[in-house]
């Protein structure tokens, strides 16, 4: 835009008449429609009355460039008169995406700043171009164009559409490492959270270029050298470098790993402070002789600190020093313990929860505003949010408050799935293959309440499950809950019969302390044993035969300190439930079971040790009555591995010749397994397994019955007594498999072999199962 003035040359009778033009006396606007002629006279630098100035006409210009109105401004002087031809940028009557695939309308449109009704500007929609490309670009798709179409309307009106071609996703090709001396590459590619892409990847994101990610990965290469002795450790950089095709990235990291140390000597420190040295000394986790390691050092600080609280040395500071002796590559490391200041909880935040609730973390701590800052109660917020099962990283951290005494505590979390999906299936010489479905929200609404829908499939079972629980009923620390459940079973392979069962149950309980809690439940239930074959079932089947109405209550202690809910590595759990039928219902017995789970870590936590305990008895109240057959305890497949489902326990010989499992009213079942890494790079996502289950089951309260005697009439070929089988003797098995944290989920692959066994056990040898989350 410019302002032109063409005219001859004046003669001084013309000097005074163009003086006087000089001097404007009024402003008119052309070409406006929605935009009020003050407005435009607002952004102008000169009006009436004033002397027209070049300089402050052009200010004027770009002044009304800037307010964003206009897509062109000219100004004139027409004799005295100031003219402002304007040309306004349109209205804007909706913002359209088209051709996006991977980011839906909802989240670009939060991205962009152009909304309907908002005047059309280049620069805005320039800017917002930019903001689609970069969000792209995060995820990925470095090959993605986007292209702002205007579709014009009437009165000056237009549609705005984003154009997006999204192409391919941009991959990491290769990784390389440069200056690397004790680690090859494939390990420290085991390292960093960017993977290699590779076909099996096409799940996940990990293999996809992501700046905020190589950050991360620069982090962890430098806590793996850490970890391992380094302590000069650099990550001096991780340069990306983009192919000629645009269609994959080649990422180099270059490190400087320094010496390798190892400790010389270890100190603990604690001044004038009345402590208990020896229990301070039993939570350090860095040994003389052991190589440098910077996570057991910060372990350390953390064991010094809780250990330092529970023996009443609340405000407890812990400050390692490591000092280096570099000629022997060693180091020599000193934990000062000193009372820190005395501080309280000015304020709780909570950041990085955008689904779970505030309340669903709050009620989990047991420090509030006000409380004197205590680390021991810090820690156990840890365990219990962990508990949850709703996040992936949770980290406490202290910000300084408004005063010295007062700190802010900041919980920062990461939110995980907590809806799954899972199948499982199974092989056995009885029921060939056998699956099922579970459908399961942890955190429903973010409100920490669960629901289950659970569904089994297969030759033999039909299973339907709905479970809800609300873990804070009307706000307080009470748990409360209801089951409804449909289930037929077709046992006519090991046990000939059908049996069918329609009921529901209401839960309740209540934590005792941080570690254990009680339950209580009422069960009512209307059960059927049916479609009993006479010519083939053993007498102890066909006398189950009917229908009955179980109504039973049960409660339960648990003692839980397990670190991770879900992934366990060390701690215990153990259980005791009990369970009394009779009330009001037809059956009648009591029954007691125990189950106890503990886990161990070795070899800094590589191979991971379970040791699990089973244990039941029932009775009946009338020593005259049998125990119902859906009460009595059927061991095999997931609860007895090398033994197929019903596979370990009591029978009785049938009509046919054949055995029927009639289940146990007393069980054992121990289990050792050891959880450990293949030697492959952690991004297969493969561990091993091995283990051995060992027990019995016994006690069918069945007697044998003589040939012709009752039910046992034999089938016209059978002329066997119908005699029971029923020992206590040990079983045994032994096993191996492997998980896969495939990208379906968890895959679990098992065989096992049975080296101990009654004559009349039904062996399985195999079975897998895989889940995963949604």
């Amino acid at each position: 835009m410019g302002l032109f003035v063409v005219g001859p040359i004046a003669g001084p009778a013309q000097l005074a008449s163009i003086a006087v033009a000089a001097t404007i006396s009024n402003v008119v606007v052309e070409g406006s429609q929605r935009v009020e002629d003050e407005t435009v006279a607002a952004y102008l630098q000169l009006g009436p009355g004033d002397a027209y100035d070049a300089v402050l006409v052009d200010e004027s210009i770009k002044a009304l460039f800037d307010s964003g109105l206009f897509s062109d401004v000219a100004i004139s002087q027409r004799g005295s008169t100031l003219v402002v031809r304007i040309v306004e940028n349109p209205l804007i009557n909706v913002v359209n995406f088209e051709g996006n695939d991977e980011i839906d309308d909802e989240t670009l449109s939060k991205e962009v700043e152009v909304r309907e009704r908002m005047i059309f500007t280049k620069a805005r929609v320039q800017s917002d171009t930019r903001r689609i490309l970069a969000l792209y670009q995060r995820m990925g798709f470095y090959n993605v164009r986007v292209a702002p179409k205007l579709i014009r309307l009437q009165d000056n009106r237009v549609n705005l559409v984003f154009e997006v071609t999204e192409g391919d996703e941009t991959v990491v090709r290769t990784i390389n490492f440069e200056g690397n001396q004790v680690f090859d590459d494939d390990d420290l590619r085991g390292v960093i959270a960017t993977k290699q892409y590779t076909w099996w990847r096409f799940f996940g994101k990990s293999s996809t270029y992501d700046p905020d990610r190589i950050e991360f990965d620069k982090e962890l290469l430098r806590r793996h050298y850490l970890k391992n002795g380094f302590a000069d450790v650099q990550v001096l950089s991780a340069d990306p470098r983009l192919s000629t095709d645009g269609e994959s990235f080649t990422i180099d990291f270059r490190v400087q790993e320094g010496p390798r140390y190892t400790v010389a000597d270890v100190a603990v420190n604690v001044g004038d402070a009345n402590l208990d040295p020896d229990g301070l000394t039993r939570v350090v986790k860095t040994g003389v002789g052991d190589t440098y390691d910077a996570t057991k050092v910060d372990k350390t600080v953390e064991n010094l600190t809780l250990e330092a609280s529970k023996q009443g040395f609340v405000f407890a500071k812990v400050e390692p020093k490591v000092d280096r002796e570099s000629a022997a590559n060693q180091v020599r490391l000193t934990y000062d313990i000193t009372e820190g200041p005395r501080t309280y909880v000015e304020r709780i935040d909570i950041i990085g929860n955008t689904r779970t609730r505030d309340e669903v973390v709050r009620r989990e701590l047991r420090m509030f505003e006000g409380d004197a800052f205590n680390r021991t109660l810090v820690e156990r917020a840890r365990r219990r949010l962990t508990g949850l099962d709703f996040f992936e990283k949770i980290d406490f951290s202290e910000r300084e408050g408004s005063a010295p005494d007062k700190v802010v505590l900041v919980i920062e979390v990461v939110e995980k799935s907590t809806g799954s999906i899972s199948f499982s299936a199974g092989y056995s010489s009885t029921e060939t293959v056998v699956g099922s479905v579970e459908l399961m929200e942890r955190n429903l609404f973010g409100k920490g309440q669960q629901v289950k829908l659970n569904t089994s499939l297969s030759f033999k079972r039909q299973q339907l499950d709905f479970s809800f629980t609300e873990p804070y009923f009307m706000g307080m620390p009470i748990s409360a809950g209801f089951d409804l459940f449909a289930t037929r079973t077709d046992n006519r392979e090991f046990s000939s019969y059908r049996s069918e069962q329609i009921g529901g149950a209401l839960r309740t309980g209540f934590r005792l302390d941080e570690f254990s809690s009680v339950n209580f439940k009422y069960y009512l239930a209307r059960r059927k044993v049916e479609d009993i074959d006479t010519d083939s079932a053993a007498p102890a089947i066909i006398s189950q035969e009917g229908s009955d109405w179980k109504s039973a209550l049960s409660t339960s202690y648990t003692w839980d300190d397990l670190d991770n809910p879900s992934r366990p590595s060390s701690g215990l759990r153990a259980q005791i439930e009990g369970e009394v039928a009779g009330l009001g219902g037809d059956d009648q017995y009591a029954s007691l079971e125990g189950h106890l789970w503990y886990f161990a870590p070795l070899f800094d936590e590589k191979l991971v040790l379970k040791f699990e305990g089973n244990a039941g008895h029932i009775m009946p109240f009338d020593s005259n009555e049998s125990v119902p057959l859906q009460d009595r305890f059927f061991k095999g497949a997931e609860t007895f591995r090398g033994f197929a489902k019903s596979g370990v326990g009591p029978r009785q010989r049938g009509n046919d010749g054949e055995l029927d499992a009639i289940g146990g009213t007393t069980y054992a079942i121990g289990t050792v397994e050891a959880i450990f890494p293949l030697g492959l790079p952690e991004a297969f996502g493969l561990e091993g397994v091995v283990f051995s289950d060992f027990g019995t089951v016994f006690g069918s309260n069945e007697d044998s019955v003589a040939f012709g005697v009752g039910t046992c009439t034999g089938n016209g070929t059978n002329t066997r007594d119908c005699d029971v089988s029923d020992t206590a003797a040990f079983r045994a098995s032994i096993g191996a498999g492997i998980i896969w944290q495939s990208p379906f989920g968890p895959l679990r692959m098992e065989a096992a072999y049975p080296l101990l066994k009654a004559d009349y056990d039904d062996a399985e040898w195999f079975r897998f199962s895989v889940g995963t989350r949604f």
